[in-house]
């Protein structure tokens, strides 16, 4: 019997954690991937990995057309990262709820095929606000429809891994940052206003978030996957928090140390989360994972990642 994760189905694989992720699995030579891909999807963040995996085309809401073609690549194990719409324009999007339906269809072919290990990419935003650190346990309370369809898919997928004896697991990552991330996001945001000299609008910058370097976000997930008794609900963050405003004035050191900035121009949203943590003792109990990229060392690596960009050096960072 094959160890968990020596062959593996990755949904997801061209976003920005997916990239990294298989970044992470193609460095162990024993695991074989195949990325199950909409055929419009934009490959840009993993097309110098095309000839390492196998591509399976298809969509996972009319999953039934590429079942033959996952079949045929007999997958021990399933990553499912995809979903549509996960930036905040589109956390209130009816779409939200297609989502819903290709996480129950993929269990379902995992079912069907075989699969032993099933492993979904969740969100922080299924808790909704609280104060003080999140356990797994912390009631779930989602207030935008991104986190409402993220919980249920969690719900529905860990019930029906269970009544198929698959073993689930369902990480909810927290913020994630580092190179190739998404544009609209905080941190490459500002990154690139202030590369271009621009003087960015900010909120005051009071939330206390809990932010994970990309990197250490994949070695997380690669680590679920390897590890046989790691099952159920997992908190993936770095266990740390720091204001935005902090955040705010180390990535300007890094960029340019006069440029303004402009705190308190944008105000916080009727919704605003101010605190957000992770509790991450159940990962690292479980598969022994700890954050090993500090906060300082990622956000002088993702500047540096945005910096050769700006300098042409690299390919202009897409939205997922």
């Amino acid at each position: 019997m094959t160890p968990p994760g020596s062959r593996i189905l990755l949904t997801g694989a061209t976003g920005f954690i997916g990239a990294h992720v298989l970044r992470r699995l193609l460095a162990d030579e024993r695991v074989q991937v195949a990325a199950f891909l909409r055929t419009t999807s934009d490959a840009w963040r993993i097309r110098d990995l095309a000839h390492r995996v196998q591509r399976i085309d298809g969509d996972l809401r009319q999953i039934a057309a590429a079942e033959s073609a996952v079949a045929a690549f007999a997958p021990d194990t399933v990553l499912h990262l995809a979903w549509t719409g996960v930036t905040n324009t589109f956390r209130n999007d009816p779409q939200q709820i297609d989502n819903v339906e290709a996480t129950v269809n993929l269990v379902r072919l995992s079912h069907r095929i075989g699969v032993r290990h099933w492993i979904g990419l969740g969100s922080q935003a299924e808790y909704g606000p609280h104060e003080g650190p999140l356990r797994e346990d912390t009631p779930t309370h989602p207030t935008t429809l991104y986190g409402i369809t993220k919980l249920s898919a969690c719900m529905l997928a860990q019930h029906l891994c269970a009544t198929a004896n698959i073993r689930f697991a369902w990480l909810r990552l927290f913020s994630a940052y580092g190179p190739m991330d998404d544009p609209s996001w905080m941190i490459p945001y500002l990154t690139l206003r202030l590369l271009r000299h621009e003087r960015p609008a900010l909120t005051a910058g009071r939330q206390r978030w809990d932010y994970v370097h990309v990197e250490d976000a994949a070695e997380a997930v690669c680590r679920v996957a390897a590890t046989g008794q790691a099952t159920g609900i997992f908190n993936l963050g770095s266990g740390r928090t720091a204001t935005i405003r902090e955040i705010v004035e180390r990535i300007r050191d890094l960029v340019d140390p006069v440029a303004e900035l402009g705190f308190g121009e944008v105000p916080y949203r009727p919704d605003q989360v101010m605190h957000l943590e992770a509790d991450i003792t159940k990962l690292t109990t479980a598969t022994a994972w700890t954050p090993q990229t500090s906060l300082d060392e990622g956000l002088r690596r993702t500047v540096d990642w945005y910096r050769q960009w700006h300098a042409g050096r690299t390919r202009e960072p897409r939205g997922d």
